[in-house]
Formats: structure tokens, sequence, C-alpha cells
């Protein structure tokens, strides 16, 4: 099942093909703020689920023709690993790991979708860098974690790019500007995801492959990131994890077209500006 968020915050499943639209079948005003209607829904995803499709508020929707938009817009953390393929320290000379380091957060108004341009803040002389990265959604929250339960706790996947300013500022700071997070198209649900720990990655620049890798050679694996990020606080439903980036990353400009894909989860193109 893919899950998405389009036409100013309304609400759509895909299921075998067939895409539906069912806002009004779950009772959910897109105009409310803040704007949480996903991550309640994730949080009662079961429940509000049952018999949706055969509700009579519900609709069929031809997903080419609406405008997809960022699935989660609120999330009550965005958390991302830093240097979690190996290949990626050495190409950028770095002794952080994620199993050294931990976590960072960026900001969730960093945050934007598969039709959103990536905006360039005017900063000349400073390399801006694409970096290519499966993105987990948290279901179940929870405390401490275990890494045997992880999996549990997963909603779904999605495709996720981190843009980063290259500088010496705090990597929060530098990873947190307006549409430095595009996130989607949909979210798949965990189950159909037949091994996320195998799972290729790709990144293309101007048709021009930059970053081509599998989620196998994550550092800290994905049991091992909610594992450790649940440690430390408790993950709520709809809370994002960036897994971090494997080798290949590189600057972008004004005018590019940047493309991810990621198999069994979906692609996005987008514009730089």
């Amino acid at each position: 099942m893919k899950l998405f968020r389009f036409d100013g915050g309304r609400i759509g499943i895909t299921i075998a093909d067939h895409s539906y639209d069912i806002t009004d079948a779950l009772g959910i005003d897109p105009s409310a703020w803040p704007p949480v209607q996903m991550v309640q829904l994730i949080a009662n995803f079961e429940r509000q689920m049952r018999n949706v499709t055969e509700h009579q508020k519900t609709r069929t929707i031809d997903i080419a023709k609406v405008r997809l938009e960022v699935p989660i817009e609120w999330p009550n953390k965005l958390l991302a690993y830093p240097v979690n393929y190996a290949k990626h320290g050495l190409e950028m000379n770095s002794a952080n790991r994620a199993d050294l380091n931990g976590f960072f957060l960026k900001a969730n108004s960093s945050l934007s979708g598969p039709n959103d341009a990536i905006v360039l803040p005017d900063l000349p002389g400073r390399e801006i860098h694409h970096e290519c990265e499966l993105g987990i959604v948290i279901g179940p929250g929870g405390r401490n974690i275990s890494r045997e339960d992880a999996y549990r706790h997963v909603f779904g996947y999605a495709c996720l790019v981190d843009v980063v300013i290259r500088g010496k500022e705090e990597r929060v700071m530098r990873k947190s500007y307006d549409t430095f997070c595009p996130f989607g198209p949909w979210i798949v649900t965990a189950d159909e995801v037949a091994d996320p720990g195998n799972l290729q990655l790709r990144l293309w620049v101007n048709g021009e492959l930059r970053q081509n890798a599998n989620t196998r050679d994550l550092i800290v694996d994905i049991p091992g990131m909610i594992a450790l990020a649940s440690a430390v606080a408790t993950l709520h439903p709809g809370d994002i994890i960036a897994t971090g980036t494997p080798e290949g990353v590189g600057p972008i400009r004004r005018g590019d077209k940047l493309r991810i894909a990621i198999e069994q989860v979906g692609e996005m193109t987008l514009d730089v500006r």
C-alpha cells in the first residue's frame, strides 16, 4: 500500500494499482492547523482504515493527474544519521561515524515534497551537496526499543534527499534550510518492502549517476538506528529517520534536475532553483 498527500493536504492510498481519495471518508479537514492529519492517521492506522475503501465518501483518483505533496508535513521529529556508509566517510575524510556520533536533528520545516523545487540560498562560494537516503517512517512509538522489536515499529519507507551546505557551521543549521529535505513521493507501507536491509539506492544529477549503493552496507542498520534513537528519545508515530548517505555526494546548482530512486519504494525528480 502507498499512502500520500495531494492537492492541498488531501490524503490518498494506492492499493494494487488503484488509487483512492480517502480524505472525506476519514473525516479529515485538510485545512486544519497544525497539519498533523497524516501523523494522526499513522497513529491510528488500523482502526481508521477499516472498510475505508468501501466508504461512500471514498472516490477513485488518477494519481498521475494530482499534485503530490510531502507525505508528512509535521512530524514530531526528523532524525538523521551522519556517515552511515564507510565509503562516504572516506570520500569526506571524516572521522565521524553513525555508530560513534549517533543521530542529529533536522528542522521539520526543511521537509518538502516531490513537486517542490530545492531552493538554494544565496551563498556565493559555498558548495551545496545532495545526499541520497532511505527515509524510515515510525508507526507504533516507543522508548528503549530493542533490535529484535525494531521492525515492528516501522510504518513504512520513502525516498529522502538530505541537502547540506558544506562548511564549519553546526550541521543542524547547514541542513535545515527550507526545502533541504525532499521526502516522498509517498510512503510505502512496511509490508510492501521484502528486505529493507537490501535495497538499492540511486541518485542522478542531470542524467549523470552520482550515487549507487545498497542498504546492506549501512554501518548502523535499520534495527540499530531505531534502537539507538529510542534509547535517547521516545519515538512517536510519523517520526522520520534519515538513514545516512552513501558515497558519491556532490554539488547541485540552480537549473539542475535531481532524480532519486529506491527499489520497492519509489522515485522523485526535483528541480533545483
